[in-house]
């Protein structure tokens, strides 16, 4: 075993991870802990962050003693992280004064309308690449200091502070002594110019925040800081990004030739841009990607709300499968989905729909539909919204992608990867590490610190599994995607509140 390593830490949805990387590139080892999800209203979604740092911890410990591994033994730390989540915090007691709110939660539609009637909602996209959603963070923390008492005068008293989760755990990490992010988990808050790099100040007076909650903004790679806590003393954090820039990284797609889609709980395709920010004109966001230096890189981004968590819900809320790996079995167990489409809206529609008031929707269902319809027009329905977001970007750069490169827990799906390949009538390939969220983060640590030496040492470590290629006609993919989207107008502003 070689000596020297990285370590990822890569903080989900659903679970938090500790991951360590070689100097190859190769996965040697995993720890995971799921944290419980909470629910308190119709389409709100929060997080306990005390609990999020702790799993977090605990597998970061936990990796370093199951392969005997002492803090000097970790050359960097890199770290990824959902992003949009929204954590405000007090700086002295480094309590949270809130449950995070998610990214997926919905609390802020109203607001949301109400900056697009006042006529806001161009200012937001150009300045910040977003759309006015309730998606991003700068709602979310106009909400907790609206809602939470005291919070506003607390915040003007520079007694709390903001960040998404990336700058959460490097704040526990240090023990409160940094407060800062990076460039593109800055940039998922509706607050940060990617024009001009810097905190908006006409956004943040619109929005009511006063900057002295906000981060320090830092380049994706560099020195963050050191950390404090006892098991990972010393070792220094070096590489953070936003899990969907961190695995467009991870997958060596650094031009705009290349594009990757993550399957996690929701499925985000990301196609970097060839000359500074394209704003999108097919309802698309505009992101930085991750930058090694000073110099800004754009993506062009598609998000979808609901992509692998329809897996988990099938397991949870129906009691369909037992295991997200059953799925695959029980899907193809039938010839087709039985007429049966399911739009998984359960908290709205993403891009390219951007309705917080569509709700999920299964039609098509017959006496006949059995649990395997339902799976398999669960799956489906992952690929039919991704390959909407493929469309959309491809009318974007007025040209066609030649491959998708895919990660994610549900690219281990071997009929969901074969379906998306159809729809999509491009090659699909899946790399041999597929954890490339994480790796991307590991290889920002890595390049930061000289483990790696350049990016084109880490597109050399990049390999394939397998490639899945198109198995069915154009026409007959059309006539699909055309009851897709018959399916996906009746679940449309289905939500009253």
């Amino acid at each position: 075993m070689p000596k020297d390593f990285i370590l990822a830490l890569d903080q989900g949805t659903t679970s938090s991870r500790a991951i360590l990387f070689d100097a190859s590139g190769h996965l040697v080892d995993i720890t995971q802990k799921e944290f419980e999800q909470h629910f308190p209203k119709n389409a709100w979604v929060e997080h306990d962050a005390n609990e999020i740092w702790k799993t977090q911890y605990s597998v970061a410990r936990e990796v370093l003693q199951k392969n005997r591994l002492e803090p000097k033994q970790i050359k960097a730390i890199g770290i990824t992280n959902q992003r949009e989540t929204t954590v405000l915090w007090d700086r002295k007691t480094s309590e949270p004064i809130h449950h995070a709110i998610v990214w997926q939660d919905r609390r802020t539609a109203s607001t949301c309308k109400q900056l697009r009637e006042d006529g806001h909602a161009e200012a937001f996209q150009q300045k910040t690449g977003l759309r006015v959603d309730p998606y991003f963070s700068g709602t979310k923390v106009k909400w907790l200091l609206d809602t939470v008492p005291k919070a506003r005068e607390r915040a003007e008293r520079g007694e709390l502070a903001f960040g998404t989760i990336d700058c959460w755990l490097l704040w526990k990490l240090t023990n409160g002594h940094t407060h800062a992010t990076d460039v593109t988990n800055a940039s998922r808050t509706l607050l940060f110019n990617i024009n001009d790099g810097r905190w908006d100040t006409d956004i943040l007076e619109i929005l009511d925040i006063p900057e002295s909650i906000l981060p320090e903004v830092k380049p994706s790679s560099g020195h963050f800081a050191d950390c404090f806590v006892e098991a990972l003393k010393g070792i220094p954090v070096s590489g953070i990004a936003g899990d969907q820039q961190a695995a467009l990284f991870g997958q060596a797609c650094f031009d705009h030739h290349k594009a990757k889609n993550t399957y996690g709980t929701g499925c985000f395709l990301l196609r970097q841009t060839e000359n500074g920010a394209l704003i999108s004109q097919h309802d698309l966001l505009t992101t930085l990607a991750c930058s090694t230096d000073s110099t800004f890189k754009y993506a062009i981004e598609g998000s979808v709300f609901t992509g692998g968590s329809v897996i988990q819900w099938l397991r949870d809320g129906l009691g369909i499968i037992e295991s997200a790996a059953e799925s695959e079995a029980l899907a193809q167990s039938v010839s087709d989905n039985g007429g049966a489409y399911l739009v998984p809206a359960f908290t709205g529609l993403g891009a390219p729909h951007w309705d917080p008031h569509a709700r999920g929707t299964l039609c098509g269902i017959t006496r006949g539909t059995s649990a395997a319809h339902v799976t398999r027009a669960a799956l489906e329905s992952i690929a039919f919204q991704s390959r909407d977001l493929l469309e959309a970007i491809n009318a974007d750069f007025n040209d066609t992608i030649e491959e998708l490169r895919v990660d994610g827990g549900a690219a281990k799906n071997n009929f969901l990867m074969q379906f998306q390949s159809d729809l999509m009538q491009v090659p699909v390939v899946r790399p041999q590490i597929t954890e490339t969220t994480a790796l991307g983060a590991a290889y920002l640590a890595g390049l930061a610190v000289g483990y790696w030496s350049d990016r084109d040492t880490l597109a050399k470590n990049w390999a394939v599994d397998k490639v899945f290629e198109p198995a069915i006609s154009k026409d007959a993919a059309d006539a699909q995607i055309a009851r897709w989207r018959q399916a996906l107008e009746r679940s449309k502003e289905w939500a009253t509140d």
